[in-house]
């Protein structure tokens, strides 16, 4: 409570003046005026060395304050509160704040991170050990119900090894079966969030290590579809498992992260069409952590799965909140790009996330060089439309 009042002080606290005017809205202020009419205030008609200060100053503006790189990197608090990591501006305050933190870490490490390893454990090995017996039973109704509880109660015992303190919303909406879970992605836990309160048949990319080996004895039984995205005959496949999927009402509702990769939970990146083109009825679901007890972010490029886990492991605890959201259709004329924003937006707005149209997979790729000819063509075009170029 103590650390909320600070931190909600430090919200009211006003900001200079500066700082609240409308182009003034982050590190540096952007200049949105498009190339030709910037560049026609220098010149007329040919082409001048100075031209290439607007790229070089574009480039700059992407660098200092890229809009996309800051989305895979931890949400920082508005002050410390003494139950995060994520402040790396902490250095040394006092000896008395210094003493209550250290106390902390004696906590986290020496008590808490022991019992939550313990339970872990016993929900790993009962999750692996419990699917795969399972999977060994004939396709029936029990062998189903077995699978349910098994990865009720295993996720469960997890959720309580975090610590979880996580809160419903809207109930009545939750997916039904033979429908289609959307939901925004933050961690692999987000999984296990949702498991919490209900079964799902889950889509994701195939991992290796301590992951992997949770993934192939989960789906022996239950129809989970794990692909590797980078085989183009995977992706294939699981379009034509999918639509067999939503076809049968009587099994579990697919779970789907269509970002395709973490994000810090500050915002919602572009949305896949592939999920939103197998038809079906989709269930938005939005989740959004209190960054305050822990930060529950996967940086996949910095951490490996188990780094991951021993950090969130060492957090006071994961604290969330989880909307079920009304069930969504294709509307008629509607393709699935605009289906896939239109459940993407429902979801920005739900969570309080800010929607973004870049795709996360800029998270490990290049830019593409048909953005870099894009620009290039537009200003040959303008070139020539000036009589520059014959």
């Amino acid at each position: 409570q103590w650390a909320t009042i600070r931190i909600e002080k430090g919200v009211k606290k006003p900001q200079p003046q500066m700082l609240k005017t409308p182009a003034a809205n982050g590190i540096i202020e952007r200049d949105e005026t498009p190339m030709e009419k910037e560049i026609a205030r220098l010149h007329r008609v040919d082409f001048e060395f100075s031209d290439i200060f607007y790229f070089c100053r574009k480039g700059f503006e992407a660098i200092v304050e890229d809009e996309v790189t800051q989305r895979f990197s931890s949400e920082e608090l508005v002050s410390w509160n003494l139950l995060t990591r994520t402040n790396v501006n902490f250095h040394y305050i006092s000896l008395r704040l210094t003493v209550v933190w250290v106390i902390g870490v004696i906590v986290r490490y020496c008590f808490l991170l022991p019992l939550r390893f313990t339970l872990a454990a016993i929900g790993i090995t009962s999750m692996i050990v419990g699917t795969t017996m399972v999977g060994q039973l004939p396709n029936s109704s029990v062998k189903n119900y077995l699978s349910e509880v098994v990865h009720l109660t295993c996720s469960r015992i997890l959720v309580r090894a975090l610590s979880g303190t996580i809160h419903y919303h809207n109930k009545e909406n939750k997916p039904q079966k033979g429908g289609i879970c959307v939901a925004n992605h933050t961690s692999p836990i987000d999984a296990i969030i949702l498991t919490n309160d209900g079964c799902y048949a889950m889509v994701g990319q195939v991992h290796g290590g301590l992951m992997g080996v949770i993934q192939r004895a989960t789906v022996k039984a239950c129809p989970h579809v794990w692909f590797e995205r980078s085989e183009i005959k995977d992706r294939h496949l699981v379009t034509k498992r999918l639509r067999e999927h939503v076809v049968d009402k009587s099994k579990l509702p697919i779970l789907i992260f269509p970002e395709g990769t973490c994000i810090n939970n500050t915002s919602v990146m572009m949305f896949k069409k592939g999920s939103f083109e197998i038809g079906g009825t989709i269930y938005p679901v939005a989740i959004k952590y209190d960054p305050q007890f822990g930060d529950a972010f996967w940086n996949s490029s910095k951490y490996n799965i188990v780094s991951y886990l021993l950090r969130i492991m060492t957090s006071w605890a994961i604290v969330c909140n989880v909307w079920y959201m009304p069930p969504m259709v294709r509307k008629e004329g509607e393709d699935a790009v605009q289906f896939a924003n239109r459940v993407r937006s429902a979801i920005a707005r739900q969570g309080g996330l800010t929607e973004l149209p870049w795709d996360g997979g800029l998270k490990r790729a290049k830019v593409k060089d048909t953005f870099k000819e894009e620009q290039q063509k537009n200003y040959s075009k303008m070139l020539v439309r000036n009589g520059s170029i014959g």
